[in-house]
């Protein structure tokens, strides 16, 4: 067994998070500490949730560097957000026990309304941060663990609750940002910069208050994928080229870099408006509509020049590169350039109410849809034909309805919540060839057809009972129906396929035990099963193009997921220290990822164990002035069966790391000027199955990394600030696959009314 090593500043965050110990001579006498203290506004799935949990304010996001909302929890414990550029729209979450590839296997809610895309499961199904704007947020809870039968088994990661604020006078808000990212890597030498406006406020008259949001976001990124010349099987002949790079990829075979691609143009464009009316002082019902539109183009750079100094779009046939006697060759295609148009909607209702001293409502109802899903690709960059694919008409809709039972006023020690709940998921994707890209009209021969339908019904009770003074158990159930219909895949080479409408169920036992030690300590042990059932594109979405692959199977079966967690909760010196055990088994855990070959995969692993332990400290005022957050995460994952990859069986789980590590420290010098240093550390990493990606910290591979943030801030005005930061301090070249950015200027000016 290999002997567990921590890093030096992982052991710097333990010793300051002890430290506090220090000054708790000063402190007044111990307080009773509860399992959560919360306000009365926030919703029962944080109130009476058995998981440990993380937060993070409003207040305390405006001394970060933040200008994508997901920018907010990036210092929580144990997350790490997939985030590769300013204006990424692939944003995903990995949490304890997940990685950069488990988008299903989390939620993200704004004010009760679910924003995650439970269409799919990998990188391009990100939650949809955009319909929130980061001035706008009161908190943000973090939820570990599928604990609560008030969550589907999509909570085995984490949970992100966002909260907004509720105007209770006129309030005005406004950000104006700059960055730039000087940029170096193989060939390429460049700045990627952008600009965004954000303005939120609102006003209340009466019981009715009105929220406002608009968000204009322009921003460009670095390249996200690096083009390799392809080592040819047969043929003869090479000619002279230059500009090309000969390095390892992640398994250690040789490669030529020859261009980089994607590097995205993106402009963002939000707008949101949130009405709510109180009927009385525990009776609201509210209504949002958030759209988002994108327009991206992603254009690509070849490094080859000819013998004339000419730049080269491929090398083929007798024109191969000859790299040590091997023969390697370039399409045209590897360097086409493509557009994409999306425009997204968002509708939501919530009614909250309490019916009684006894009685309390809860309900959500949204619908999202996508009405303009576009993507454009040119066959070369020198052709004008192409392809045209088409998802509009994707999308989905939620309800939730909740019951909260407090007997007696909730003096008989009882708690009960009973739920109801309904999704429903659709996609629609077409590819057709085009005589023109850049013309949808243009569109001719169909190519590509996937389509299909899920839907899922549940039923839930749970019960938290303090049944001593000291103890509190949590006991729940929740009941799921699956369904998936109307499944169709149709290409080219395999023609047309449909599939059988299926069904699946699945029963979750809940249960939780929590102890208050000490008047400063409580105890808990929470055990959690959960079905995570298949989403529709792992069922129906099977296409290749001239670069990726993407494989699905209309038979997966749902995974199972049994979670345990042990935690230890309570006062250190000025702050809270949070000591967690936890173990995750999943039965046919279903993973979505995508090899060196570009080849995305949808397929069960029979049985997967991760195992580890979290640490959290937080002490608003450790030092006079001083506001700290740490945690450091060990993990340590094996997948234990795998009948159709053996080789990956006692292999860690793919981008699973063992060692995370986060610390955020802000300090007031006065009332005008405010400094912070941000620290995230992520430890080593496998992409492949069988972990032959030993070379991980190269374009392809997922690096170990550790990064520092800063910034500054002078109030020079009341309700001014001007603020310069700066991401990546040290300027760590990194990967999750892709590229993470360099170092990384920040410049914003902030007023609020």
């Amino acid at each position: 067994m290999k002997k567990m090593r921590i890093k030096p500043l992982a052991w710097a965050i333990a010793a300051l998070a002890a430290s506090g110990q220090l000054i708790a001579a000063e402190e007044e006498s111990a307080k009773e500490l509860s399992e959560m203290t919360v306000r009365q506004s926030r919703p029962s799935a944080v109130v009476h949730n058995p998981s440990p949990q993380a937060e993070v304010t409003g207040e305390q996001a405006r001394n970060m560097n933040v200008v994508n909302t997901e920018d907010v929890v990036k210092y929580m414990p144990s997350l790490q957000i997939r985030k590769r550029y300013i204006g990424d729209r692939n944003a995903i979450i990995a949490a304890r026990t997940t990685g950069t590839v488990q988008s299903a296997r989390s939620l993200v809610y704004a004010d009760g309304l679910l924003l995650s895309n439970l269409l799919g499961n990998s990188y391009a199904y990100p939650a949809r941060w955009n319909l929130v704007g980061s001035e706008e947020i009161d908190t943000v809870n973090v939820l570990y663990g599928p604990f609560s039968a008030l969550l589907p088994g999509n909570s085995a990661g984490a949970t992100i609750l966002m909260t907004t604020r509720r105007p209770e006078d006129v309030e005005a808000h406004a950000r104006v940002q700059f960055f730039s990212q000087p940029y170096k890597l193989y060939g390429t030498d460049m700045t990627a910069y952008g600009h965004q406006e954000q303005a939120s406020g609102g006003f209340r008259v009466g019981g009715l208050s009105v929220s406002l949001m608009a968000n204009h976001l322009d921003s460009r990124g670095q390249p996200m994928s690096f083009a390799a010349a392809t080592k040819a099987t047969s043929g003869a002949g090479s000619v002279a080229y230059s500009g090309h790079t000969v390095d390892q990829d992640p398994s250690g075979g040789q490669r030529v870099i020859v261009g980089a691609t994607n590097i995205d143009h993106t402009i963002q464009d939000v707008g949101k408006i949130r009405l709510a009316y109180d009927f009385a002082p525990e009776t609201r019902l509210a209504f949002t509509f958030g759209e988002w539109h994108n327009n991206s183009t992603n254009r690509a750079e070849s490094y080859l020049k000819d013998a004339n100094g000419q730049t080269a779009y491929s090398a083929t046939g007798t024109s191969a590169i000859l790299v040590n006697g091997q023969r390697y060759t370039v399409a045209a295609s590897t360097f086409a350039p493509n557009r994409s148009e999306t425009v997204n909607r968002l509708f939501g209702l919530t009614f909250d109410s309490r019916l009684s001293n006894d009685w309390r409502l809860e309900s959500a109802f949204s619908l999202y849809q996508t009405p303009t899903d576009s993507l454009r690709t040119a066959a070369s960059p020198t052709l004008s034909n192409g392809t045209v694919a088409l998802s509009d008409g994707t999308g989905w809709n939620n309800a939730d309805l909740r019951l909260i039972w407090k007997p007696d006023g909730g003096k008989v020690g009882h708690t009960v919540t009973a739920g109801l709940h309904h999704d429903a998921y659709t996609y629609d994707y077409k590819k057709y060839n085009a005589g023109n890209w850049l013309s949808e009209d243009s569109k001719t021969a169909l190519t590509d057809r996937n389509y299909g339908r899920t839907q899922t019904q549940a039923i839930y009770l749970q019960d938290e009972w303090k049944f001593a003074p000291r103890f509190t158990l949590t006991a729940g159930v929740r009941q799921e129906q699956w369904q998936a219909s109307k499944g169709e895949i149709y290409t080219s080479a395999l023609g047309q396929n449909n599939f059988r409408e299926r069904e699946e169920s699945g029963t979750s036992p809940k249960l939780s035990l929590a102890w208050q030690a000490t008047p400063d300590w409580m105890l808990r042990g929470s055990f959690g099963k959960a079905f995570r059932f298949p989403t529709v594109t792992e069922l129906y979405q099977t296409e290749k193009t001239s670069t990726t692959t993407r494989i699905s199977d209309p038979n997966l079966k749902p995974e199972q997921v049994f979670a345990k967690d042990l935690t230890a909760e309570g006062a250190l010196g000025r702050g809270t220290l949070r000591f967690s055990l936890f173990e995750e088994i999943v039965h046919d855990a279903l993973y979505s990822f995508t090899d060196y070959a570009l080849t995305t995969r949808n397929q069960n692993i029979d049985k997967l164990r991760v195992r580890g332990a979290e640490v959290a400290y937080v002490a608003p005022e450790v030092l006079r002035g001083l506001d700290l957050t740490a945690s450091m995460t060990y993990a340590r994952s094996r997948v234990l069966e795998n009948h159709l990859y053996p080789a990956s069986v006692g292999k860690w789980v793919i981008r699973v790391p063992d060692w995370r590590a986060s610390l955020l420290a802000v300090y007031r010098f006065n009332d005008q000027w405010t400094g912070m240093l941000g620290y995230k550390y992520s430890g080593k990493q496998y992409n492949n199955p069988d972990n032959s990606d030993e070379w991980a910290n190269t374009y392809g591979g997922n690096s170990t990394f550790s990064t520092f943030d800063t910034k500054i801030s002078y109030r020079f005005a009341k309700g001014m600030t001007a603020g310069f930061g700066i991401d990546n301090l040290t300027n760590e070249k990194y990967y999750a696959f892709h590229p993470y950015p360099q170092r990384t200027f920040h410049g914003e000016i902030r007023i609020d009314y």
